[in-house]
């Protein structure tokens, strides 16, 4: 008999990157605003770190290389902090489950500095901080696109009592030809898109990278398949140990 999912059943990777990221929030707003000030600008993403025009930014040298991964922990406001822990939950949680711990940590941290990358090349020698877990998340929803909409091919329409291992994964060729992902990627692209152009802001602290979100998911695109193994492993105990269905 096939064991049913817990419907409240976040792996514990995902719980620990929600606990990390609330500490540091609230930290933040624990010290005193000059303090707070620092920290920000010494754990955000800011591309004029690497143009050499501004000097004596918090954070020194160091922070050249570990913005890369600090400005993933860091939050603009409550809002901000919120609306990513749900996507985080929603598509972290899927990933987590198919590619494990490990494999989602490492696999968002790659998304996060792909996503702080595309910031860089596009925005170099720009003052503004960026922060934030959302290229990170854009990564994880890519990856998970590649297998859930597996599940809705596959006529699997209960993705909570369904073992994200078990669901086919799709290529990146068969992906960009799926309407429902096209469709899917358009009003995300767009919405992204818009708030970018209008300048919509996360707080006092930083504006919403659009691009960093878009490098991001494509990196999740294409870099997902390198950490999926799970279909074949359910797949071989599925012949093994269960009865066809």
């Amino acid at each position: 008999m096939r064991k049913q999912q817990p419907i409240f059943n976040v792996p514990k990777s995902v719980l620990w990157s929600l606990a990390i990221i609330l500490a540091v929030h609230l930290y933040r707003l624990w010290l005193p605003e000059q303090e707070q000030f620092d920290l920000i600008l010494s754990l955000a993403f800011i591309p004029v770190r690497y143009s050499g025009t501004i000097t004596g930014i918090p954070g020194g040298e160091i922070s050249k290389f570990t913005s890369f991964v600090t400005y993933m922990f860091l939050h603009g406001d409550w809002v901000h902090l919120v609306v990513n822990g749900l996507w985080l939950l929603a598509f972290g949680s899927a990933v987590a489950k198919r590619i494990g711990d490990g494999g989602y940590v490492l696999f968002s941290l790659l998304c996060g500095i792909a996503g702080a990358l595309t910031h860089l090349i596009i925005h170099w020698g720009d003052i503004g901080p960026v922060v934030g877990a959302s290229a990170a998340i854009s990564g994880q929803m890519a990856g998970a696109i590649r297998f859930i909409f597996g599940a809705y091919k596959n006529g699997q329409m209960n993705l909570v009592q369904t073992d994200p291992r078990s669901i086919r994964l799709i290529g990146i060729g068969e992906a960009i030809r799926e309407p429902r992902i096209i469709a899917f990627l358009a009003v995300w692209i767009g919405l992204n898109i818009f708030v970018g152009i209008g300048g919509f802001s996360l707080g006092e602290t930083a504006n919403i990278a659009w691009e960093a979100h878009i490098g991001g998911f494509l990196a999740g695109l294409v870099l997902f398949g390198l950490f999926d193994h799970g279909t074949q492993v359910i797949n071989r105990r599925s012949t093994t140990d269960e009865p066809a269905d």
